[in-house]
């Protein structure tokens, strides 16, 4: 099969849409498929970073589009740089031929609404795979009011996608929720989370030692957050804490990533904190592995709405981790021994996880490899390829009939 995928970031960044990305389509790849990607030439979080207009990567030919590069200090800034990329897409979508199946993410918003305007103009199954809910998450962050007519005209754009699609893929039964109740069938939905990376993420010794080294925490206890900064997943209990044990020495808070809210923290202040930039990917089992306890963060509107996937990889590594956010959600639901659950605001009971967990000091619980990319990547590529076949059939019968 001739295969699209359309998502803003892709390999070689290190957002985490864009490593989904590059395992799917490397994967597809392998399995005999002509796969072919468009995405941004800019970096995600460093977007005067630009990458080359055509790669060919692992059999996947890469073409990549210009944009604005405004930065996310305000929402108008991020919205120009999200039109921008959507309308030089366009552009290059007119220029391509068919495909038998076209892969829709969610970065940025609308990109589906493109890819169900190009299969039905040209034709092909649309597999639409739903990394975050929008405008709903605009709604629940505040950026838009729910009743307002861009919020209306927005939802009908997202339903029309998705009533395009052959096949919609969501992460949690939370988010299927949601979906079907704007009135889209659930006979074409089906449920997979977003799999560890992990042919490179595991629990390393080395790479754990080298990164504490590197970042003076060879005698610490780090709580780590690692991942994008963003008004869905707020930070405040958990700087609220690192503020309350400043003068606990046994203890550091080290934050890794990027987003728009990452200079909250950068600008805090405290000499407990530690921020470092995305890592890349080879690095990521180290650094991951340098943690003594992660953080999962989700704000409390967001559920079914975002699906914070960094648990996967903390499962992977084994590291006890903490989650702060409402109850019940897709990370309560793992229902896995390593995880403490504390609500948003809920001070003492986050300090007192921390020092608990510092008190037992450094450990390792069994990884979990259920959610590996060995487990769910293939069941990901039998749902597309099930799409193209199915299309493929009726075309063969209206041909028959005709």
């Amino acid at each position: 099969m001739r295969v699209l995928l359309l998502n803003q970031t892709f390999y070689p960044d290190v957002a985490a849409t864009a490593q989904h990305a590059a395992d799917l389509a490397a994967g597809l790849a392998e399995a005999g498929h002509d796969v072919t990607v468009v995405a941004s030439r800019r970096a995600y979080d460093a977007p005067s970073c630009l990458f080359p207009v055509w790669e060919r990567w692992r059999d996947v030919e890469i073409v990549r589009v210009p944009s604005t590069a405004l930065g996310k200090s305000a929402r108008w800034r991020r919205a120009i740089d999200f039109a921008s990329f959507l309308l030089a897409c366009m552009v290059r979508l007119a220029m391509l031929p068919r495909f038998d199946v076209v892969i829709a993410m969610t970065s940025p918003p609308l990109i589906g609404v493109l890819a169900a305007l190009f299969v039905r103009l040209k034709g092909g199954a649309l597999v639409s795979w739903i990394m975050d809910l929008n405008p709903d998450e605009a709604i629940a962050a505040g950026a838009l009011r729910r009743e307002s007519l861009l919020a209306r005209g927005l939802s009908r754009l997202l339903r029309f996608s998705l009533e395009t699609s052959s096949a919609v893929v969501v992460l949690d039964r939370f988010m299927r929720d949601r979906v079907i109740a704007k009135g889209v069938s659930d006979r074409r939905f089906a449920i997979l989370p977003p799999w560890s990376h992990s042919s490179v993420v595991h629990y390393d010794e080395r790479g754990r030692e080298r990164f504490r080294a590197a970042h003076g925490l060879r005698d610490k206890f780090v709580v780590m957050y690692s991942g994008n900064h963003s008004p869905c997943h707020p930070l405040d209990t958990v700087l609220s804490a690192a503020r309350a044990m400043r003068h606990d020495t046994r203890i550091a808070f080290v934050f890794i990533g990027g987003g728009s809210e990452f200079r909250k923290v950068a600008d805090s202040g405290l000499g407990n904190v530690i921020c470092l930039p995305y890592q890349p990917l080879e690095a990521l089992a180290g650094s991951l592995s340098a943690a003594d306890l992660h953080v999962v963060v989700m704000g409390e509107p967001f559920v079914g709405i975002v699906h914070p996937c960094k648990i996967y990889n903390v499962l992977a590594v084994g590291s006890p981790c903490l989650y702060i956010g409402p109850r019940p959600s897709h990370v309560t639901e793992l229902a896995a021994d390593s995880i403490y659950c504390a609500g948003h605001g809920d001070l003492a009971g986050v300090i007192d996880i921390i020092r608990r967990s510092a008190t037992l000091g450094a450990r390792r619980l069994k990884a979990m490899d259920e959610f590996s990319a060995a487990s769910l990547l293939p069941a990901m590529i039998a749902i597309i390829e099930d799409a193209g076949r199915a299309l493929k059939d009726v075309v063969r019968v209206v041909a028959a009939v005709s």
